[in-house]
């Protein structure tokens, strides 16, 4: 259990000045420990999605629908890794619990905006998939370069729409708990918790996340049960095992940020009972290992980005003309 200096009493104030942010369990004796995996995390997540991010950006013949959104997803992925990371290393090099209410609230705003923008993303891929399987002859004309343009719009609209107002009006709620969070980063849920009862920003908060995460993975699946349809007709299992390759790095990517997600929604809701660490560790892996997998699974389930990173891995001969 981690103790905490000056730990806030319960009161009926504005704004605290600080929130508390507690380590991982177990770990707080010696926070030193798991600095090494947290670094490591972040700079294999930079580097995977920061190599997928340049070889589109620089070869032409990925400028497409599947390849911008992918684009999409390796930024939002960065910037969750690094929206992530102040507190996290905060509390492993030196174990910071305190963080002013200001910069915990800038925290919170990027962490959702690009957790959002990535389940934003997601969904946009989904449908980019089902379209291309269910209507490949209208597939071109569907998603043009302005229908792609709009639906990028649309993405950064939603995030910061949704989001902007959210640091105001938690920094004028009145908060009647102590200010101490339950995770090593600051989530608007947590947040909203500590506030005195009948906050009307607390329901603003629940129609943020219901709108997108809520949402997002139904209408995903939806568009996977239509692929699995048009799967199932086509006529030889060599077909639809190469139209099934180009959705596996995509589902993949799915589940992986969904999956722990929705578990930890249902022990929250059933109460189920289970230690502390458990309930962290799943958070950890909804924020972390999205943004590290991902550059993976898309790389060696997608034959045109494995083979772009392969010929700028490989040296230029140089040599003399005969």
């Amino acid at each position: 259990m981690s103790t905490f200096p000056n730990q806030a009493a319960p009161s009926n104030t504005s704004m605290a000045p600080t929130f508390l942010l507690v380590g991982m369990p177990g770990l707080s004796a010696v926070p030193s420990w798991w600095t090494i995996p947290l670094i490591t995390i972040y700079l294999l997540s930079a580097l995977g999605n920061g190599t997928i991010l340049c070889v589109i950006a620089l070869d032409p013949t990925l400028h497409r629908p599947m390849y911008f959104f992918l684009f999409l997803l390796s930024v939002s992925d960065v910037g969750l890794a690094t929206a992530l990371m102040p507190t996290l290393l905060g509390l492993a090099f030196a174990g910071v619990h305190a963080v002013p209410a200001s910069a915990c609230l800038l925290q919170m705003f990027f962490v959702h905006v690009f957790s959002v923008m990535e389940s934003s993303v997601l969904l946009a891929m989904a449908l980019d998939r089902a379209l291309a399987i269910c209507r490949p002859l209208h597939y071109p004309t569907l998603l043009t370069n302005d229908v792609i343009s709009n639906i990028g719009l649309a993405i950064a609209f939603r995030c910061l729409g949704l989001h902007l107002p959210l640091p105001f009006l938690l920094a004028h709620m009145s908060y009647c708990h102590p200010q101490v969070l339950t995770h090593s980063y600051c989530l608007h849920p947590d947040i909203a918790h500590l506030a005195c009862p009948g906050a009307w920003s607390a329901v603003y908060s629940l129609f943020v996340v219901l709108s997108a995460m809520g949402l997002d993975p139904l209408l995903i699946f939806f568009s996977y049960g239509l692929i699995g349809r048009v799967l199932q007709g086509l006529g030889s299992s060599e077909e639809r095992w190469k139209a099934g390759q180009t959705c596996a790095a995509h589902l993949s990517a799915v589940l992986l940020f969904y999956m722990p997600m929705i578990l930890l929604a249902l022990i929250d809701r059933l109460r189920v009972p289970g230690p502390q660490p458990a309930h962290t560790l799943l958070s950890y892996v909804h924020f972390l290992l999205p943004p590290l997998i991902n550059p993976i699974l898309y790389s060696v389930k997608m034959k045109e980005i494995r083979e772009r990173i392969l010929k700028r891995l490989q040296p230029k001969k140089v040599g003399c003309a005969q």
